[in-house]
């Protein structure tokens, strides 16, 4: 879940808000005001309701940051980057860049979160037993101790992604000393769990509870969908792991004159079975009209853009993206990393410059994705 807002920045690490957050936010706050605390404290105005819904609804959020910073902290001592912390629907996510390289990392990062979730659930319990005589205080004291013992207990069901199937995936990881295996069992179990969410939200709907059973059923959906992505990810990520820009590029790729017409392009090179990803557009400069030089690069997305009966007058150039726009990456660069780069920047094939900025190279996303299939068959 990428965020809509950016909030900040902690540890250097950029703080965000999902659009979804608020939707979220203002069931938490409408619940509290309307239901939980004129049930539980009748003694209290409907404006203070409100107004406790709405201080209560902030640490709520607040509980879940902390969580996710637990996450974050841990990946920081490993020496691991974060690289962003998102809040959204179903609480938050810290998008740590890369896998542990060891099971006792997985179990520390993965197990960090609920400890926070338990110590907040601690401090607000403490909290509580101090102010209990005082209505206003108490109420937002006690649902807070009980609702981040609900989100530690929650959390630690051995189902991935959530941080129990990580600590199962780390014990598996331990105990085979083959991640990969320990990857199977912790996707497989959290599918199992997402599945068992969503059977029990069938039977709360057929009990007569439609709006909780529609949500577990959400809940189940969303688990075992985050679990298939968080398993094709850490197997691309184990693919690709050591290898570098260099390995995988190609060095000699398809050009082309910057004035040739769309239609010879399709023809000659995309229609015989040529590269499909990108070519390269090259014009004359200086006196030797030979001597050839890179102004952009033309994708088989930005010629299916131009309606076909215009391709016979519309030369590359006018469709191309300019070399100084062009996302480059360089030589040494790890391939995740360039991965990552094109994946922000939406595109699938980039320039590859080597260490004083000469072009050497182009990497596409097709290239990659042959290297993560043909290292998964090999289980490299």
């Amino acid at each position: 879940m990428e965020a809509s807002i950016r909030l900040g920045k902690i540890w250097d690490i950029p703080i965000g808000l999902n659009i979804s957050w608020f939707l979220v936010f203002g069931l938490v706050t409408w619940s509290l005001a309307t239901g939980y605390f004129p049930n539980e404290y009748p003694q209290l105005s409907a404006g203070v309701n409100w107004l406790l819904g709405l201080v209560t609804s902030i640490l709520f959020f607040g509980s879940v940051l902390l969580h996710e910073l637990g996450h974050a902290y841990m990946a920081l001592r490993e020496k691991i980057a974060v690289r962003a912390i998102n809040l959204f629907i179903f609480g938050g996510v810290a998008q740590i860049e890369g896998e542990p390289q060891t099971p006792g990392a997985e179990f520390r990062i993965s197990i960090a979160g609920p400890i926070v979730s338990l110590a907040l659930a601690g401090f607000f319990g403490v909290v509580w037993l101090i102010d209990q005589n005082i209505p206003w205080l108490a109420a937002p004291s006690i649902w807070l101790a009980r609702i981040n013992l609900i989100l530690a207990i929650f959390n630690m069901i051995p189902g991935f992604p959530l941080d129990g199937g990580r600590v199962l995936r780390a014990g598996v990881w331990k105990l085979t000393g083959s991640f990969r295996k320990a990857n199977r069992v912790a996707t497989l179990s959290g599918q199992i769990v997402a599945f068992l969410f969503m059977g029990l939200g069938i039977l709360v709907i057929l009990g007569g509870n439609l709006f909780n059973g529609l949500w577990l059923i959400f809940i189940g959906w969303f688990l075992q969908n985050a679990a298939a992505s968080s398993y094709a990810q850490s197997t691309m990520q184990q693919a690709l792991q050591s290898l570098r820009v260099d390995q995988v590029m190609a060095r000699q790729w398809p050009k082309l004159s910057s004035r040739t017409p769309l239609s010879l392009l399709m023809e000659e090179q995309i229609l015989r079975g040529g590269p499909r990803y990108a070519f390269l557009v090259h014009e004359g400069y200086g006196y030797d009209e030979g001597e050839q030089r890179a102004a952009g690069m033309v994708s088989l997305t930005d010629i299916v853009r131009i309606p076909q009966q215009r391709w016979p007058y519309t030369p590359a150039e006018q469709i191309m993206v300019p070399w100084d726009r062009l996302v480059a990456v360089t030589t040494q660069m790890d391939l995740l990393e360039a991965l990552r780069i094109m994946g922000e920047a939406n595109v699938a094939q980039v320039p590859v410059l080597n260490e004083i900025g000469d072009l050497v190279g182009v990497l596409s996303r097709e290239q990659v994705f042959q290297i993560i299939r043909l290292r998964s068959r090999l289980q490299i």
